[in-house]
């Protein structure tokens, strides 16, 4: 019995795109639709089902405000629900963005101006191997296999944030954001090269998304990936903020219980706004947490345990190491810190940590 063809939409008023697009979707073995408006487009998903849809942001060449891509996508949820859509837009402010993934469903959004076909296909082929909705599988987010770096923006400190996210749109969005507040963006889309990256690189911030869809199902007992790059991160005195689409209080709460993470910051309700000020209220930190990051790692193992109430025999007991030797990593504690008392010391990792 032969396989069902599985057929593709492309919402384009553009003709090159349109030519661009079909080829991809042809190669991957996809039956393709054109429509050129949001009517036409319309009719289309009502005719029959598809597996996915590509959908211009403006479908008018004459007003550059036009967002009918948006209906398209609205309509592609209530007319096709098993339909996965992709925006491909050549302006999108980091609003429209998230808008497109939060409010309106899309498996991820691309600009035209940076679009790549390898990029692209890796997106279609995630599409092609995820569960459709209706099945009650768990479609995974799009995104590239491999992650990436930008260079440094004009007038950037050059400190560098890590982005974990397997959705090409939210690291975009996540990107620009960072960008913004002073950062060096790296992203990455898988928990291997984030691993690499958060052993090879210093980072001043690490943005994590808990799930990377790695895998990891509702009945899995496994934690998602996410987890462990928190860890690290921690270990590493990284501080991190969570973006993700947990919202439970309790896992949220043994997050910040467990990781001792900066912020969490749910894909639901995420806003532009509130992002930034966790960001600036991270940097009225920085001053701290670049002197913490001025101390060796065992003056820093030394320095947390003196912060958790020890005295100097209970912190050569847990590090197995003489008090003689802990007076002297307190002692260039004391100095690199500017700190002449154990409260003071204290104070500044508590500091740090907000």
């Amino acid at each position: 019995m032969s396989q069902p063809v599985l057929r593709a939409l492309i919402v384009e008023d553009d003709a090159s795109w349109q030519q661009i697009m079909s080829e991809i979707l042809t190669d991957c073995g996809l039956s393709v639709d054109l429509a050129g408006s949001l009517d036409e487009a319309t009719a289309l998903l009502k005719a029959q089902p598809h597996r996915m849809a590509v959908v211009d942001l403006s479908l008018s060449p004459n007003d550059h405000n036009n967002k009918d891509g948006l209906r398209v996508l609205e309509q592609a949820r209530s007319l096709d629900p098993d339909c996965q859509t992709i925006l491909l837009t050549g302006f999108a402010t980091v609003e429209l963005a998230v808008s497109a993934l939060t409010d309106y469903g899309a498996f991820t959004f691309l600009r035209k101006e940076s679009f790549q076909r390898s990029q692209f296909k890796n997106i279609l082929q995630r599409i092609l191997v995820s569960a459709p909705k209706s099945t009650g599988g768990i479609p995974p987010s799009a995104g590239p296999a491999t992650g990436g770096e930008r260079p440094a923006p004009a007038g950037s400190s050059h400190r560098k944030a890590l982005i974990v996210d397997d959705d090409a749109g939210w690291r975009s969005v996540l990107t620009e954001l960072l960008e913004e507040a002073g950062f060096q963006a790296h992203s990455s889309a898988s928990f291997g090269e984030a691993l690499g990256l958060l052993r090879r690189e210093k980072y001043a911030l690490a943005v994590i998304d808990l799930g990377l869809n790695e895998a990891v199902r509702k009945d899995s007992p496994a934690e998602p990936h996410g987890y462990p790059l928190l860890e690290v991160a921690k270990a590493g005195h990284i501080p991190a903020i969570v973006v993700s689409g947990v919202s439970a209080p309790d896992e949220i709460q043994k997050i910040y219980t467990r990781y001792s993470i900066a912020a969490y910051v749910e894909k639901q309700s995420f806003e532009r706004a509130a992002f930034k000020r966790i960001l600036a209220e991270m940097g009225t930190n920085r001053k701290v947490t670049d002197e913490l990051g001025g101390l060796t790692e065992r003056e820093r193992e030394v320095l947390d345990l003196l912060a958790l109430g020890l005295v100097n025999k209970e912190i050569a007991d847990k590090l197995a190491i003489s008090t003689n030797t802990v007076k002297r990593h307190l002692k260039a504690v004391f100095e690199k810190l500017g700190v002449h008392t154990r409260s003071a010391a204290t104070a500044k990792v508590t500091n740090g940590k907000r």
